[in-house]
């Protein structure tokens, strides 16, 4: 048998791995109930420490979690070296158990302690229950409850313990673990409601009826599809900027940009269809730019501004070329970004605390912002309660 570590820091983990298993309360209190004991708890047993990691305790024992007992005092350790339940009924009329010492230095007449044991072997502590009282716990029914208990909580013990491996190593791999715990979030919730809407609307239009209704739903599916398509791309841009390969542009003169940009605004209107959109452009040149990444750029400032902007006021898109420069600018009324915040819109991922769930990835404004830097320009944000919020991104137009 592997020794367990005895540390006052390997104790003090079990015993919070334990708390953080919700469902071991409602287990103590069954455990309870069914045999009319008071006390029940949760034991990390070594060869050398006897430690209560949960307790229930009605007959006034006193023992709390973390609380410890000498190991030879207990019958948890005979249990731990034969690796199978200790039970009594009636301590003081069991023909094995009547002289322990247990059973008298504690004031107990039944017990019973069940091993719980790893899916690798590892031996972790009992599952017990005492009472001054004798009690029938030597059922087949009772030990079989006991044994099932043990059971579920080593399977919980074992997986809160991956948890927290993997928690630690993605703390000690940060660049990997980011990615990683954003997938993840990508995966299991922005990402579900789209799909899923398309999953179910797809159903209606391969086999509903053919009705004027279908074409609300051919453009909410639409939407969807497009929201799916933003929050990929923010997640494949990011992920490739983290991996090393930066943000990819392609430089090209467009002499058109302005209906570019038009198109992006004639989107946003058709999916906001409740909100105000005013553009006006003044690009009567050239621009070497990125066409895609820039319609990329404007769709993520004004859809953070249709998001956070006051809903009866305006989103305001202008465009233009100033002594050489690309000007892009988005403004929006409403409630301003905290001063405290404003250093951090453009971090990855992050996102105010009075955001909405499901909101969105956090990932727009980073984005945006090395969409410029690979331009070789500059984002900046300014906001104020009068002014409201403008996000402006200065871009050289003959790079």
């Amino acid at each position: 048998m592997a020794e367990i570590d005895d540390s006052a820091e390997a104790i003090a983990r079990d015993v919070a791995a334990i708390g953080r298993i919700g469902a071991i309360p409602s287990l103590l209190k069954v455990v309870c109930e069914m045999t009319g004991m008071g006390f029940a708890a949760v034991a990390r047993v070594s060869d050398n420490t006897w430690t209560a990691c949960a307790v229930r305790d009605g007959i006034g024992f006193g023992l709390l979690p973390g609380g410890r007992l000498d190991v030879r005092t207990t019958l948890c350790i005979e249990a731990r070296a034969a690796r199978a339940p200790v039970v009594i009924d009636h301590a003081s009329q069991d023909p094995v158990y009547f002289k322990h010492h247990t059973p008298r230095l504690y004031n107990i007449e039944s017990y019973i302690s069940v091993p719980i044991v790893l899916q690798d072997g590892e031996y972790f502590g009992n599952l017990c229950a005492i009472d001054p009282r004798p009690a029938k716990v030597s059922e087949p029914r009772i030990v079989a409850m006991f044994t099932l208990f043990a059971e579920l909580i080593a399977f919980q013990l074992q997986d809160e313990r991956r948890r927290q491996q993997a928690e630690t190593a993605l703390l000690t791999e940060r660049a990997t673990s980011e990615l990683r715990e954003q997938f993840i979030a990508v995966l299991g919730h922005d990402l579900r409601n789209p799909l899923a809407a398309v999953s179910s609307m797809a159903d209606l239009i391969a086999y509903g009826e053919q009705q004027p209704e279908l074409v609300e739903i051919g453009q909410r599916l639409q939407a969807a599809a497009r929201r799916m398509a933003r929050l990929i791309d923010d997640v494949l841009d990011f992920a490739r900027g983290r991996l090393g390969a930066g943000m990819g542009v392609a430089l090209a003169p467009v002499t058109d940009l302005a209906q570019d940009l038009r198109e992006v605004v004639a989107e946003l209107r058709q999916a906001n269809p409740r909100r105000e959109l005013i553009e006006n452009y003044a690009i009567d040149g050239p621009v070497r730019c990125d066409r895609a990444r820039l319609q990329q750029l404007l769709s993520n400032l004004a859809s953070n501004a249709l998001t956070h902007g006051a809903p009866d006021q305006p989103v305001r898109v202008d465009a233009f070329l100033d002594a050489g420069t690309l000007v892009l600018e988005v403004a929006n009324r409403g409630t301003p970004i905290a001063p405290a915040n404003l250093g951090r819109v453009f971090e990855p991922y992050w996102r105010p605390a009075s955001s909405s769930p499901g909101g969105g990835l956090g990932l727009g404004l980073y984005i945006s912002s090395q969409i410029v830097k690979a331009h070789g320009g500059a984002l900046t944000v300014v906001s104020t309660g009068q002014e409201g919020t403008r996000f402006t991104a200065r871009l050289p137009a003959t790079a």
